[in-house]
């Protein structure tokens, strides 16, 4: 029986196995490159708004804080858009014949909403809790980006699953005092910035991170630091040893952190932060 195919049949067999193999791993790399990318995640993706509202011009220039405008921040899962009426508490007295604020003036007398485009805008398979991070020690500026420097507002992470892991994983890394949550500015402790805190005991009915206090001051050389840090603090230091601090009260030593890692490990104890594991459970997310 004659052959019915040549003997390079065998190699070019070989060779479309592995070129079929090296197109499936390429495919595949480019698919997962892909869904990271801008082009998915909206990174830095400007959308269209009824009103080019600044954050760098409330923020930065006027100094407005997150809470004026997002009043449920702190208390709610949803940090909330502010209604018309809280533009007008500024913009019935200046601004108040611009053209650009006409869609405000107009929403503002007529009692319909402006129709905003939301930036980070989660799946709806997904549970976010703005209320339990912010008390808990994240600042805006860690999932938000610097707000207070953004003309017109952008998404800066991606929000994607494994950018959210990244942080239940270590916590500590980005955990902050609760005094400088909204502090856009706010830098990491290092060695020419050190961070000073004290914690107290719990209380009941006051959140853990309450019980913590933090300065970035000397407190062993600063009044206004010592006064930041009271009542939590009895100075060690034998040239304050007699504190006038208010007696009746439980105190522990003042803390010096030169680093992020040092700062986040104590933060996680007294934060009473739950462990990883129980951080990445699914439900955590998933309702």
């Amino acid at each position: 029986m004659p052959q019915i195919f040549d003997r390079s049949s065998n190699a070019l067999a070989r060779m479309s196995l592995v070129l079929t193999g090296l197109i499936v791993i390429a495919l595949g790399v480019t698919l997962d490159q892909l869904q990271r990318s801008p082009w998915v995640t909206r990174q830095g993706e400007r959308p269209d708004q009824p009103v080019p509202f600044s954050h760098k011009h409330h923020v930065q220039g006027l100094g407005l804080q997150c809470q004026y405008c997002h009043t449920t921040v702190e208390k709610s899962s949803y940090a909330g858009i502010p209604p018309t009426r809280t533009c007008m508490n500024c913009h019935a007295q200046i601004w108040t014949n611009a053209q650009l604020l006409q869609p405000v003036r107009d929403s503002f007398y007529s009692g319909q909403s402006l129709v905003w485009t939301k930036v980070h805008d989660l799946p709806d398979f997904v549970y976010f809790s703005h209320e339990i991070h912010v008390n808990k020690g994240i600042g805006c500026a860690s999932c938000h980006g610097r707000v207070d420097q953004m003309p017109l507002m952008y998404a800066q992470n991606t929000l994607q699953m494994e950018w959210c892991l990244d942080c239940h994983r270590n916590p500590g890394k980005n955990l902050r005092p609760t005094s400088q949550i909204y502090n856009m500015a706010w830098e990491k402790p290092g060695e020419e910035h050190p961070v000073w805190c004290s914690a107290a005991d719990d209380k009941d009915g006051v959140p853990t991170a309450q019980s913590v206090r933090c300065t970035t001051e000397d407190p062993t050389k600063s009044v206004a630091a010592q006064t930041a840090l009271t009542p939590h603090i009895v100075l060690a230091s034998a040239e304050h040893s007699g504190s006038s601090v208010p007696l009746g009260e439980t105190f522990t030593s003042v803390q010096e952190f030169t680093s992020q890692e040092d700062l986040g490990r104590f933060l996680v104890v007294h934060y009473k932060i739950r462990t990883p594991k129980d951080l990445m459970s699914c439900e955590v997310c998933h309702r």
